[in-house]
């Protein structure tokens, strides 16, 4: 066998799903669903104010909100992945849309503190369902070599929708009012609910998964052991959970009270440094993808430099003197906050190598965890000290360090081991893709 045979074989490994127009096709019909979950999700990043005046509400309680949706997504994260395992991606999306739009059309109608957390719960169940469901539908669409810059494209998406939620939500909001606003909206769950069922497929023609079987609580018990046993997927979790909440507690909650409040910026200039996190993760992303896709040794470095570069512009405002930052270093925040997303995403790329085909959904639930955990333990933290301290800002901020810290030394630790899994496992199937019977 020629070295050119072998480099295009391990370019495109045997059973790799072939891509093109078709794919791309049925992989935006899945995205579509995300986007509209996000825009859901994202939603009351714009109406914390709103949201405080309209049920009477603190800090903490204001908080509770993200914090119940964030506790249900993750909480949902594995056994969604057994789910994706087990019932395809068509059925799982389905069954997400059904609940993330009944949760936006309750919130909409909420008389209620009470019942607009019931809401924001069902919606958290329904938005969980979504992210894993679109890396399964990529993983069965596309070669494995397109994946980094696949999920980075998802990502993107995603950031779409948060894009939609400052621009559009929040004038909405206050030109037609909290009810015709969030019921509106949810109209756009109707509209990828039809998209899905008619056009969604699960994988190409002829490119069908092998049979697995399901044996009830054993089977659950092997694919999560199994999963978590492999280092890549833990790394993979804890590259998610350093990463991703600085920016998701900012535009999911914090950061519009954080501007109008600590730096006595307006509504309007608020917005617009949330929409510039959302717009430099849409930029970050497609770049951190072409650079993985490209150099897949990248990734950890991606990933610390994220890190550092979070923490340091986070102390820069913190520590500023006098009452406000100037408006140089708020910008310079925000650009910084939109390369947390993408580099969570790095984390789906230690994670997917290390698990064969069937128990990508159960791995990439466990490394989406990371990150929703670590933003709703930091959503909480804010909440409590901003009452405790009488809105300290500065004070409830620090939290951010506190878990970075945590997740930073979790990747420290497992680095090594996972690249010297990953190493074996990349030997191993090069071995027998050379070793092709004739």
């Amino acid at each position: 066998m020629s070295s050119r045979s072998v480099g295009a074989r391990s370019a495109s490994l045997p059973g790799d799903p072939p891509g093109g127009r078709r794919a791309v096709a049925v992989w935006a019909v899945g995205v579509s669903v995300y986007f509209v979950a996000v825009i859901f999700r994202t939603s009351l990043g714009v109406a914390g104010l709103d949201a405080a005046d309209r049920f009477h509400v603190g800090a903490s309680a204001l908080s509770t909100f993200s914090i119940l949706q964030l506790l249900v997504y993750a909480g949902m994260q594995i056994p969604v992945g057994l789910l994706v395992d087990r019932l395809g991606t068509k059925k799982v999306l389905a069954i997400g849309v059904v609940l993330f739009t009944a949760g936006q059309v309750g919130f909409a109608l909420s008389p209620s503190y009470g019942m607009a957390l019931a809401s924001r719960a069902l919606l958290g169940c329904g938005d969980a369902m979504t992210f894993i469901s679109v890396l399964r539908l990529g993983t069965r669409w596309f070669p494995a070599r397109r994946g980094p810059l696949v999920a980075q494209l998802a990502g993107l998406v995603g950031m779409a929708g948060n894009l939609v939620s400052t621009l559009v939500l929040a004038r909405l909001l206050h030109g037609v009012g909290w009810t015709a606003a969030f019921g509106g909206s949810a109209l756009a769950g109707a509209v990828v609910f039809v998209l899905l069922l008619v056009f969604l497929r699960d994988h190409p023609e002829g490119y069908e998964p092998e049979p697995f079987p399901h044996h009830g609580s054993a089977y659950v018990r092997r694919q999560i052991v199994a999963s978590w046993k492999e280092p890549g997927t833990r790394l993979g979790m804890w590259v998610h959970f350093t990463t991703q909440f600085p920016a998701m507690v900012f535009l999911l909650l914090w950061g519009l009270p954080f501007l109008v409040e600590a730096q006595g910026l307006s509504r309007a200039t608020a917005g617009d440094l949330l929409t510039l996190v959302v717009l430099s993760n849409m930029v970050v992303g497609l770049v951190y993808g072409q650079i993985v896709a490209r150099h897949h040794a990248a990734r950890l470095p991606l990933a610390l430099g994220t890190v550092g570069a979070t923490a340091a512009v986070w102390a820069a405002t913190l520590l500023h003197p006098g009452p406000h930052a100037p408006m140089w270093l708020l910008i310079v925040l925000c650009t910084v906050l939109g390369a947390c997303g993408p580099a969570s995403m790095l984390g789906f790329d230690f994670a997917r190598p290390a698990n064969p085909p069937e128990r990508q959904g159960t791995a990439s639930g466990i490394t989406n965890m990371g990150g929703f955990v670590a933003s709703m333990t930091t959503l909480l933290a804010i909440g409590v000290l901003l009452d405790v301290t009488g809105d300290n800002y500065t004070v409830a901020f620090c939290t951010v360090f506190v878990l970075q810290a945590l997740g930073l030394s979790q990747i420290l630790r497992l680095r090594e081991q996972a690249a010297r899994r990953e190493r074996e496992r990349l030997v191993a199937s090069r071995v027998e893709t050379v070793h092709v019977p004739a």
